[in-house]
């Protein structure tokens, strides 16, 4: 059987009662011999094969709990962080177009929170996430998720993006049609590595670790211990030891007592140091991963790690550590892909990750009692400014401090 027979057409197939289906680990669909897809997995675009036996691919890794934690966490971060387009003088929200798409509303069926979590989402496992600008005139209107979307590099270093459509025609854009995030890291400068197929062997070993498992109790034997019979066994004992056994099957039946027959005696069996190694090498497939994606252990549900006062520190470390290059990311694609040169000069984009940055009630009373002006302190805050930051409504009957200068409140609420 020749390539191009595995790859029978979707209507053929369907009414065969059969799927279209590669020669993959995971058993990936394809519609035709012209989906894009079925070109991807014949050039190995999207899958990687592992020394482990499994392939690894974006929809595949998001199997292992780990990648699927480490992913979510991150674009979830990305999508509920408040992200608005500033003036750079005033530091107040930019009345613009561009300042409605990525705060409120990309586009006519997403949300500001499922448009960035999408385009997170595939900028971590793919290493690129591409939105097509939709126009009315020269004004921006709708920012709209891509798939099979390739760049390339002309001849006068600009970028050109081609859109394979599900119907298997093409459609080419130019870089000033389209939104482009990039994982940091690259090989040719314009396209960025993809986590899922830099890490696919250490994915590739945590779900061959995960099948494992999996094996071993649907197929495999789990025995506590054994009955010994110095001689053999008559068949009216063997038929009473089976009834006693079903009759103690069940956790209400734990560590009850057990009458043997005929000098019978029982032995346990120890847990074999190979089921140990195997939760050892499970764990440390977790680490691998979350090295990967920049997520720390903790946030994976590692269980050694003690959740008291430190979880302010540990929220702060993800942000600084974990979030702070992709806000930077995402910052500098706004300004390059949605303003021009003007517009860039006057106007910034920003996330405010101020309430993952917050410490405890505990410090947050002590910062805002120091600023306005407690225990001596030259007061530096309006008493407003830590009303704004607690979501809480200005209060007219406050008195301004002494020291304080006129005007700051509007300034401090707006970078807060």
């Amino acid at each position: 059987m020749g390539i191009f027979d595995r790859f029978r057409l979707k209507g053929r197939d369907q009414e065969r009662g059969l799927d279209t289906k590669a020669m993959t680990g995971d058993g990936m669909s394809f519609s035709g011999l012209n989906d894009p897809a079925l070109y991807e997995f014949i050039r190995g675009g999207t899958t990687s094969a592992t020394a482990s036996g499994v392939s690894v691919s974006a929809k595949t890794a998001l199997k292992n709990t780990a990648v699927l934690r480490s992913v979510s966490l991150l674009s979830f971060s990305i999508g509920m962080l408040p992200l608005h387009l500033k003036d750079k003088v005033t530091k107040e929200n930019a009345v613009h177009p561009v300042h409605q798409l990525l705060h409120r509303r990309p586009n006519a069926w997403q949300t500001a929170y499922e448009f960035r979590a999408v385009m997170q989402q595939r900028a971590l496992t793919e290493g690129d996430a591409f939105a097509l600008k939709v126009r009315s005139g020269r004004r921006i209107i709708q920012l709209v998720p891509l798939v099979n979307c390739k760049p390339t590099q002309n001849s006068d270093w600009s970028l050109s993006y081609t859109v394979t459509r599900k119907d298997g025609g093409k459609v080419t854009y130019s870089q000033d049609d389209i939104l482009h995030l990039r994982y940091g890291l690259s090989d040719d400068g314009f396209t960025g590595l993809s986590l899922v197929k830099q890490a696919a062997e250490a994915i590739g070993l945590a779900l061959s670790a995960e099948r494992a498992a999996a094996r071993m109790f649907s197929k495999g034997m789990i025995v506590d211990g054994v009955l010994r019979h110095p001689n053999q066994i008559s068949p009216e004992v063997f038929e009473r030891l089976k009834a006693s056994m079903q009759e103690a099957e069940g956790a209400e039946n734990a560590h009850k007592w057990k009458i043997l027959e005929e000098g019978m005696d029982m032995t346990p069996f120890q847990a074999p140091g190979r089921d140990a190694q195997g939760l050892e090498q499970r764990q440390h497939q977790i680490e691998e991963i979350a090295r990967v994606f920049g997520v720390p252990r903790p946030l994976l549900m590692m269980d050694e790690t003690s959740w008291g006062s430190g979880i302010d520190v540990l929220g702060q470390f993800f942000v600084r550590y974990s979030l702070n290059p992709w806000f930077e990311a995402w910052q500098q694609a706004i300004e390059r892909d949605l303003l021009t040169e003007a517009e860039a000069d006057r106007y910034e984009a920003k996330f405010n990750a101020g309430g993952l940055l917050r410490g405890s009630m505990k410090d947050q009373a002590d910062f805002f009692a120091k600023g306005l002006g407690s225990g001596g302190h030259q007061p530096w805050l309006h008493p407003d400014e830590p009303r704004a930051w607690m979501d809480l409504p200005q209060r007219h009957d406050l008195p301004e401090p002494m020291g304080a200068k006129k005007g700051a409140s509007n300034e401090h609420s707006q970078t807060s």
